[in-house]
C-alpha cells in the first residue's frame, strides 16, 4: 500500500480556516509526522499538538526542494499545501520529482472551488488562468463579453490595466480574500475605475466580461489583428495553412521565416498546452513578433532572432515545422526536414517562382500534398466593384 512506504511524502492541503477545516485524515497525518514543510503562514496554522520539526520554505524553492528532502529521508515526512496540492500546487512538483509512487496527497478545497461556490458560478464554464508564473498578457486570449475567469496569483491592478487596454474596461472584478478564513473579504469594482490599494496575497480575481472585443478562436484572424511591416501570411491563407499544420495539444512548432508572426501565434492560440518557436532573421521583425504575440494573449510564444539554418541549431525537436520565408536559401528546407521528429509534418508556403520550384523538386523526391490558392478581393473599381486577385500562393505538405 502507498502509505507503507517507509520513502513516502505526505502532502496536506490546508486552507485559511487552518487546523479547524481539517479532516480526520489530514490530522492524523499531520500530529504522527516527524517533520513538516511548508510556508511560515501556513506552518503557522497548525496548533501546538502538532510536535513535528517544521521547517519553513526557503526563497526560491524549487532549487532547494531536492537537497531539503533529500536531508531528512525516511517516514513521517509532510508537506503544507495550500488548497488542493494538485491544483497550480507543490503536489505536482513533488510528483515530478520523486515519482506518483512516493508521494500521497490529501487535498482540502482549493481557492478555485471556494471562489466558484462564493460567486454562484458554474466551474465547468469558468476559465482559470494561473499568473503565478504566466505573463498576465495571457488574459487577453480569454476575453469575449459574458466569459468569466478566475485569477490566481494575479496583481488586481495590474489585471484592471490588462482588461482596460483590452478594450475590456467595464469588465465586473471582484477581489476574494482569505477564503474560509476568519477573515474571508470581497470586494468588487470595474477594470477601468480600479483604485483599490493592493490587497491580502492570499486573494483570487474574479473577471466577468459584460462587453467589448472577442478575438476569434478559429484560425484566419482579420489581417487587421496584426502589426505588419507587410510581411504577413494573409487571412485566408493562413486559415488554410493552419489547417494543414494541425494543432494538437502539446505539440511544439518551428515557425521559420515567421515575419509577422501570425502562423506560431494562431498555433498558440488553438490550444493553451501547444508550443511554438518563431524564427525570423530581422531584429525588428522580431520584435513586432514579440509585440503581437502579447497583444493576442499567447506571450510564451519564443521568438528566436537569426537566418536559418543557423538559427534552427540547438532548438527543441519540433512535431510541426512551418516555412513560410527562406525557402531558397541554401540548406533551409534539408536542416528543416532532418531536425524533423519521426512521423511529424512540414508545411511550407511559396510565392515566388523560384521558391516554388524548390517545393515542386522537393514534392518529386518525398511526395506530399501540392496546393496551389488564388485569393481574389472585392475592391473598388471607379464606381463599381471589381476583383482584385492576391499573389498565388503555393502550398506543400509532407509527412516524411
Amino acid at each position: 500500500m502507498l502509505a507503507d512506504n517507509p520513502d513516502l511524502v505526505t502532502v496536506v492541503g490546508i486552507g485559511a480556516g487552518g487546523w479547524a477545516d481539517l479532516g480526520r485524515t489530514p490530522r492524523q497525518a499531520l500530529t504522527a509526522a516527524r517533520v513538516v514543510f511548508g510556508s511560515a503562514r501556513q506552518l503557522d496554522l497548525l496548533p501546538a499538538e502538532v510536535t513535528a520539526e517544521r521547517i519553513a520554505w526557503p526563497t526560491p524553492l524549487l532549487p532547494a526542494l531536492p537537497g531539503l528532502l533529500d536531508a531528512r529521508p525516511g517516514p513521517g515526512r509532510c508537506v503544507l499545501a495550500s488548497g488542493d496540492p494538485m491544483f497550480h500546487g507543490i503536489g505536482v512538483t513533488l510528483v515530478r520529482l520523486l515519482g506518483a509512487a512516493r508521494v500521497r496527497v490529501l487535498p482540502h478545497p482549493s481557492s478555485v472551488s471556494l471562489a466558484a461556490a462564493r460567486l454562484g458560478w458554474a466551474l465547468a464554464t469558468t476559465d482559470v488562468l494561473s499568473l503565478v508564473t504566466a505573463d498576465p498578457a495571457e488574459l487577453r486570449r480569454l476575453l469575449a463579453p459574458g466569459r468569466r475567469i478566475l485569477v490566481l496569483g494575479s496583481n488586481p491592478a495590474e489585471v484592471a490595466a490588462t482588461l482596460t487596454a483590452a478594450g475590456h474596461g467595464v469588465a465586473r472584478i471582484t477581489v476574494l480574500e482569505q477564503l474560509g478564513g476568519p477573515a474571508e473579504r470581497l470586494f468588487t469594482g470595474t477594470a477601468a475605475t480600479w483604485s483599490a490599494p493592493p490587497g491580502d496575497p492570499l486573494a483570487v480575481l474574479a473577471v466577468e466580461c459584460v462587453s467589448g472585443p472577442a478575438v476569434p478562436v478559429v484560425p484566419g484572424l482579420p489581417d487587421e489583428a496584426y502589426e505588419t511591416d507587410g510581411q504577413l501570411t494573409k487571412r485566408e491563407v493562413r486559415a488554410v495553412t493552419l489547417a494543414l499544420l494541425a494543432p494538437v495539444p502539446g505539440a511544439l512548432l518551428w515557425d521559420v521565416g515567421a515575419g509577422s508572426g501570425s502562423i506560431g501565434i494562431e498555433w498558440l492560440r488553438g490550444h493553451p498546452a501547444c508550443r511554438a518557436i518563431a524564427v525570423e532573421s530581422r531584429p525588428g521583425r522580431a520584435e513586432t513578433i514579440t509585440r503581437n504575440a502579447a497583444a493576442l494573449g499567447v506571450p510564451a510564444l519564443r521568438v528566436v532572432t537569426g537566418a536559418a539554418p543557423d538559427a534552427l541549431a540547438g532548438l527543441p525537436t519540433p512535431d510541426t515545422i512551418f516555412i513560410g520565408g527562406g525557402l531558397t536559401r541554401d540548406g533551409v528546407l534539408d536542416a528543416c526536414l532532418a531536425a524533423l521528429r519521426p512521423g511529424g509534418r512540414l508545411v511550407a508556403n511559396a510565392v515566388t517562382v523560384e521558391s516554388e520550384a524548390v517545393l515542386a523538386a522537393a514534392h518529386a523526391k518525398l511526395g506530399g500534398e501540392l496546393v496551389r490558392l488564388a485569393v481574389q478581393r472585392a475592391a473598388p473599381v471607379g464606381g463599381f466593384t471589381g476583383w482584385r486577385p492576391a499573389m498565388p500562393v503555393t502550398i506543400w505538405s509532407v509527412t516524411p
